[in-house]
């Protein structure tokens, strides 16, 4: 089983993504917050996943913080070179764990250069600046902060970018300062705010990537959900996964995980064909 079963998006020329990717939260500690219990296991599942034929990784520098980009660094340097790894900028980590968000011009180009300088690139494929609070876009405006990464886009430092919890109205504001490729919002089936940006991210081949696609710090539950996955003889995991895959084309996944056998269940979910009388259950789960 591999991630080109699930296909691939190109939201701009050069960015061609697996539509099953790999979202590298889950290699810090506890809560996101300093190494991994097992690093070399770390390393592994990363390896494996690129040699599953995933193109799309996903990571921030404020993952660990710096832990995460290391780890990456260390399994897969130098890169292959259909990979592409996909950051954020946005936030810091305080002492204590805690997440500070810090969206200052001048720090969000110290987090791009403490991002290359930690992933070991010249330049970053991709770079999505974080806004709002994990479950709540906001209205903020936001020309001065994408401007900056525009600018360092025009320097070469930066391919691409993209939002990351962001609202129709910021991504209008930012469309008229630079391209946007990735929208990276929190979407899954219980959670089914953002349709209208999800069809008009399809409509402007924009990728829209959800973020906790399997429901994040607490988990998918849904009767309905288990009952369709033991139908279907997968897990409810897998089927929450294949819905997300067939909700539209222009959706790109990256699930996380530590563990090399949840990575291939997460791969194996791109194989699972979801059929009408299904789905029409699951569009049910949002109410």
């Amino acid at each position: 089983m591999t991630a080109q079963l699930g296909g691939t998006v190109t939201p701009a020329d050069g960015l061609t993504l697996t539509r099953v990717g790999y979202g590298a939260m889950q290699l810090a500690g506890p809560h996101v917050f300093g190494p991994p219990r097992d690093r070399d296991r770390a390393v592994a599942v990363l390896r494996a996943a690129v040699e599953a034929g995933i193109t799309h990784i996903d990571t921030a520098d404020f993952y660990g913080p710096v832990v995460v980009n290391q780890i990456i660094k260390e399994a897969l340097h130098p890169y292959p070179d259909d990979l592409r790894i996909v950051t954020k900028v946005g936030a810091r980590r305080g002492a204590d764990g805690s997440w500070i968000m810090s969206r200052h011009p001048e720090d969000l180009r110290a987090q791009v250069y403490d991002n290359l300088r930690n992933l070991g690139v010249d330049t970053l494929d991709v770079v999505n600046l974080r806004l709002g609070d994990v479950d709540t876009p906001n209205e903020d405006p936001i020309a001065d902060q994408f401007g900056a990464l525009a600018e360092l886009r025009e320097r070469g430092l930066i391919r691409h970018l993209g939002l990351s919890a962001a609202s129709a109205a910021q991504l209008d504001e930012a469309l008229t300062i630079a391209p946007v490729v990735t929208v990276q919002n929190l979407y899954n089936l219980a959670n089914r705010r953002d349709d209208a940006l999800l069809e008009r991210t399809a409509a402007e081949n924009i990728a829209f990537v959800p973020y906790f696609p399997l429901g994040g710090f607490t988990p998918l539950q849904s009767d309905t959900l288990a009952k369709v996955a033991a139908r279907l003889e997968a897990s409810p995991q897998q089927v929450a996964l294949a819905w997300l895959l067939r909700r539209s084309p222009n959706i790109a996944l990256i699930p996380g995980t530590s563990s090399p056998e949840h990575l291939r269940e997460n791969i194996a979910a791109a194989g699972l064909a979801l059929p009408d009388d299904a789905m029409t259950e699951l569009n049910g789960i949002a109410g």
